[in-house]
Formats: C-alpha cells, structure tokens, sequence
C-alpha cells in the first residue's frame, strides 16, 4: 500500500465540504473495485514528492491556489474555510501530484451564498485536461478518464484513495440534491485523471 495505507483509506474515506460528505466505510474492507480505469494511459516518469500550489481547469475555468488539507479530530478530511468557496485545499495524507498513486484536490461546489471553485466540476469530461503546479516548479498535466456522480451513501473510498499503478488525481466536490434539513449535498462530484506528462 502506499503512504495512504490501509489505516489511511478509514481516515481519510470521509470528505466533508460543508455539509456535504462521503460517509466512512461500513466494518470491514471496502468493496472491490479496479484501482485505475486508465488501463491505456501512456507511461509517464513517477516524479519526486513536491508540494502542489495551484490547480487549474481549464473547461470550467476554474484556477485557485491550493492549501494543505489533514485530517480533523473526528478523522474527516478538512476543507478550505467556507468562507473562502474560491480556495482548493490538496489532501497531503495522499501521494502529492505526480508521484505514484492517487492525488486527492478538494474543493466547495458553494460556500457563503457564492458559488464555490468546483461549482462546475460537474461539467469537466473525459479527455479534459487539469494541470497542477508544483512547489519545484514543475507543472504535472493530467487529463481526465472518469467523471462520476455517487450518492454518499455509495462513497468509492477503495477507487478514490486506494494505490494505483501510475500518477493519478482526484477532484472532488459536492453535488446532486442539496438536503435543507440535513443543510447536506446527497452526492459528491469526483473526477479521475491521470499524468501525462
């Protein structure tokens, strides 16, 4: 497993963005399910660890900086401030972009009665490209195999955080119906991209 691991994946299978989550994995080991649908992604160099600083997209326009994001006392995935719904915040108990596994990028669909960075994420498709800047001043393009809607209730936590065999990135947001009374998304967005180069 990779720096993930195991322990990781029941930490980090809960992603809330402001009322909007993935619930954690019932007991046991998650269902199975393939690690990577890009079976015919080209090789491309696993780069070194580095620090993602910004995440653009270009079909949707969306451009943010990126903060670190760990893991809250009640072991969910923090998120960028509400208050801030434009911030992206990156994962950092997952592979950063362009080593060996999967990068987790996270961010609002709304926040504070504005639409959030990934208020389009829903629009993204496959063959899209997203690019990500790195600390070292690399940018790593990945371009998307995979758009999914799910409900939280059906979280693929083993597909979203679990190893691959490759550089792979995961943007993930709310979406479907927003639950007034639970003040609660029903969905989450999640997008799958693999490095390119």
């Amino acid at each position: 497993m990779s720096k993930v691991g195991v322990a990781g994946l029941s930490l980090a299978a809960m992603v809330v963005l402001t009322g909007c989550g993935a619930p954690a994995p019932a007991a046991g080991p998650p269902p199975s399910a393939p690690a990577s649908s890009s079976a015919a992604a080209p090789e491309v160099a696993v780069l070194a660890k580095s620090t993602p600083t910004r995440v653009r997209v270009p079909r949707i326009g969306a451009d943010s900086s990126l903060v670190s994001l760990g893991l809250n006392k009640d072991q969910t995935v923090q998120v960028p401030p509400v208050t801030q719904p434009m911030q992206a915040g990156w994962y950092d108990g997952a592979p950063t972009p362009g080593e060996k596994g999967p990068a987790i990028v996270l961010g609002h669909v709304d926040g504070a009665g504005k639409p959030g960075i990934f208020y389009k994420l829903r629009d993204v498709a496959v063959g899209d490209e997203i690019l990500i800047d790195r600390q070292d001043g690399k940018t790593v393009r990945f371009v998307v195999h995979e758009t999914q809607q799910v409900a939280k209730k059906g979280f693929p936590t083993d597909r979203v955080y679990g190893d691959t065999d490759r550089p792979e990135l995961r943007l993930i947001t709310c979406g479907g119906v927003f639950d007034k009374g639970a003040r609660s998304y029903q969905d989450n967005i999640i997008v799958y991209a693999t490095m390119v180069e």
